[in-house]
């Protein structure tokens, strides 16, 4: 295995990019201050003066008498964490403010001994850790401390980190494998990948292990949630969820071969996991990634990077069911894949988890958020009606500064180096500068890409140094070519699990020039998917796409059919967003006029052919309301299938 990768930081990455800049600039200028204003209107900055009596709750309390106000602390983090990417990017002294003011307040709200949980700081105060199965106490802390460190690494204002660091030492003394601790560990998982970023904030090994404790306690006997189910005077069988699947506590996790559960917690744990194995050299973690990598991509992962098929628990159920027109794929889900895939990426090298990065990323994730950045998609459906209709906030608003806190750190994936190597997992117009074999090394990427498939880069090291460059060559492209210097470079034997490996004494002015072709391509699901049997989905390059009725007028979007041998056009058009490429084909529509008044009849119905228009789907649902599908009907055999 190669030495692993680390991550070039977002803010060492200069975006020149046209498709990422117009979302950067979106969540810079609209989504970010969209987000305080509704936090505002709300009522979530009254939950930080807790000497006052509580207000009203905002949101009741639901059958099992939960409310979502209990980690309304994650949203402050999470938005805190965004504005800081932001502040990165750009210094903007309103936004500053805004952190700056609540972070005073929640330095205020800060208890004695350090613990700051504002819902019972407020409300329950005698009531601290006892239910860490449902309240979300540790999760809410992860999401402040990530908040607290990058604010800390935007503006060098150590407030809020303080305060966290304050925190960490309060959970630490709380939790662990002494008789004066408890066993305990959260609920919905999170903290452990803030305590890994203060690890590697701080250099403090605490913090490191306590993210260790964490993971290695998870769904020891006897179980730590049905012993404080049972101190509170419940009935651990009670459990709304019947089972702590829901939370991946159900076995130690290297024993865990299933993905199961809550689908953003899962992810979020798998990230963890992969942190710790990269941090801790530990095989078992990693072994259990793997398998858990299987079983999530082979069997329960939608078509656009989605994850987690069921409202009712938010997450996965049984393999292959994948549901479209109640797909649940929560956005927060594929921003944690792509947290978890890129930190694959960085340990094993292996283009089948940045492949599934930039599928997540493109797709899954990305369509959780406008384009005017300031309505967003909590579950990400591949069939609608026409009902669906972006939100502008929502009773839990985690997605929306998920995928903001993304896209204002989206720098952060396209790039990983070692001591003398460099990788690049995404493409895009941006630029970084590297040491490499001790040698500053700057490099540029020019390229329209995702819409073109041609990608200029620049190699320009201070001297003539020898290192290596990998470059990832997607799965979806069936022939990659690569020059250098003008001249082609030959791929067989070059290539180690899709990345091309190119090691030489690199020169200053050294050119490469990637051309990697977007064919749009027919895309089938196993068979075992019953809801996409005889249907296909269209992709192009690392987007699929998806039928909206905005640009197929008088056409039955779930009624139209594909047929096998329909060629697929590619065309670039300022609808629905500038520059994007668009697929048209000519599909057949069954003609209701010519099938007269009978409910049932002997022969199949005639056809019409109509014209159609296919779009990324990320883009969908950003005009007028109406049907759409990313599945269409696939009338007759596939080329080169049987017909006997």
């Amino acid at each position: 295995m190669h030495p692993t990768l680390r991550p070039i930081p977002f803010h060492e990455v200069e975006l020149q990019d046209r498709f990422w800049n117009e979302r950067l600039e979106t969540v810079l200028r609209r989504t970010i201050p969209s987000q305080h204003r509704q936090l505002e209107q709300h009522g979530y900055f009254e939950t930080l003066d807790v000497t006052k009596p509580a207000p009203p709750l905002s949101i009741p309390r639901n059958e099992h008498g939960f409310t979502t106000q209990i980690f309304w602390d994650s949203d402050f983090g999470k938005w805190i964490e965004a504005a800081s990417y932001a502040l990165r990017h750009e210094r903007d002294s309103t936004i500053e403010a805004q952190v700056d003011s609540l972070v005073e307040r929640l330095q205020a709200a800060q208890a004695a001994d350090g613990y700051l949980n504002l819902w019972y700081l407020g409300r329950e105060p005698d009531q601290r850790w006892t239910n860490l199965r449902d309240n979300h106490e540790l999760y809410n802390a992860g999401h402040l401390l990530e908040g607290a460190i990058a604010y800390h690494q935007a503006t060098g204002k150590r407030t809020l980190l303080d305060v966290m660091e304050r925190y960490v030492d309060h959970i630490r003394t709380t939790f662990g494998p002494e008789a004066t601790q408890q066993r305990g560990y959260p609920g919905h998982q999170e903290i452990e990948l803030a305590l890994i970023k203060l690890y590697d904030h701080t250099g403090d090994r605490r913090h490191l292990d306590l993210a260790v404790y964490f993971i290695n306690q998870r769904g020891a006997q006897p179980h730590y949630f049905d012993e404080e189910a049972t101190a509170r005077g419940e009935n651990p069988d009670d459990f709304h969820q019947q089972t702590h699947e829901y939370s991946q506590s159900h076995l130690p996790v290297r024993d865990q071969t299933k993905a199961v559960g809550h689908s953003v917690r899962a992810m979020y744990m798998y990230a963890s996991m992969a942190d710790l194995a990269i941090l801790t050299d530990d095989d078992s973690l990693r072994q259990a990634c793997e398998t858990l990598w299987e079983d999530v991509t082979r069997t329960r992962m939608y078509v656009t990077g989605g994850f987690g098929s069921s409202e009712a628990n938010e997450g996965f159920t049984e393999d292959y069911d994948l549901p479209n027109e109640s797909a649940y794929a929560e956005t927060c889900a594929s921003v944690a894949m792509v947290f978890w895939a890129n930190r694959m990426a960085n340990m094993t090298l292996d283009r089948k988890y940045a492949d599934i990065m930039e599928l997540a990323l493109f797709n899954g994730a990305l369509a959780g958020l406008s384009q005017d950045g300031e309505h967003y998609f909590y579950d990400n459906k591949l069939s609608s009606d026409g009902e669906d209709r972006r939100w502008a906030w929502h009773p839990c608003p985690c997605c929306t500064m998920n995928v903001s806190r993304l896209v204002a750190s989206i720098g952060h994936y396209f790039y990983a180096a070692s001591d003398d190597a460099l990788a690049v997992h995404l493409y895009g117009s941006s630029a970084t500068t590297v040491v490499l074999a001790g040698i500053s090394v700057h490099v540029k990427q020019t390229t329209d890409y995702p819409w073109d498939d041609r990608i200029e880069l620049e190699v320009e090291p201070e001297q003539a140094a020898e290192f290596t460059l990998h470059l990832r060559l997607p799965a979806w492209c069936d022939a990659p070519a690569v020059t250098l210097n003008g001249e082609a470079v030959p791929l067989e034997g070059s290539v180690t699990n899709g990345y091309l490996a190119l090691t030489r004494t690199w020169h200053p002015g050294d050119r490469l020039t990637l051309h990697l072709p977007m064919s749009p391509k027919r895309v089938y699901a196993h068979p075992s998917v019953k809801a996409d049997l005889g249907r296909v989905a269209l992709k192009r390059g690392p987007f699929v796409y998806c039928l909206e009725a905005a640009d197929n007028p008088g056409v039955d979007i779930h009624g139209v059919s594909l047929p096998p041998t329909t060629g697929i056009q590619e065309m670039r058009s300022d609808t629905p967003v500038a520059g994007a490429i668009v697929l048209k084909a000519h599909g057949l529509q069954p003609d209701i006029a010519s099938w007269g008044g009978e409910l049932y009849a002997t022969s199949t119905p005639s056809t019409k052919e109509v014209a159609l228009t296919a779009v990324p789907y990320y883009l969908w649902a950003n005009r007028e309301p109406g049907p759409m599908t990313v599945w269409i009907r696939e009338d007759g055999p596939r080329p080169g299938a049987s017909t006997d």
